[in-house]
This record gives structure tokens, C-alpha cells and sequence, in this order.
């Protein structure tokens, strides 16, 4: 398993933490958001997924990464 932490910009609220934690849920992956700083820990196999696909994952959810 890998683990990264991702600034994610436009975050603000519980249903933006709910977006995001539940497009990576989606793809396979478990994350974790910190609002207050902005930031989403994320546990991926990484034989299964690629840190590409998890931005793209997070991207189509309306934030940027940072």
C-alpha cells in the first residue's frame, strides 16, 4: 500500500470532504480529508491504481490539486 497527502484547493465544507472521500472511494482508494488544512490523505495499491488516476478521480469532483 502507498500513502500520500495532496493539497486539494477548493475544498470548504462537510459535503466537499463527502465529494472527495467519496470519489476516491470509488476507484479503490481510502482517503482522508483535513479541512482545515486543505489536505487529503490518501491509501492506494498502487499495482491497482496510479497517483494520476487519483488526482483525475478528485479533479472531476470540482477541485484542484495543488
Amino acid at each position: 500500500m502507498q500513502n500520500v497527502t495532496l493539497k486539494v484547493e477548493g475544498m470548504s465544507c462537510n459535503h466537499c470532504v463527502k465529494a472527495v472521500e467519496g470519489a476516491l472511494e470509488e476507484i479503490g482508494a481510502a482517503g482522508k480529508v483535513n479541512l482545515a488544512e486543505k489536505t487529503v490523505q490518501v491509501e492506494y495499491d498502487e499495482s491497482k491504481l496510479s497517483l494520476d488516476s487519483i488526482k483525475e478521480a478528485i479533479e472531476e469532483q470540482g477541485y484542484d490539486i495543488a
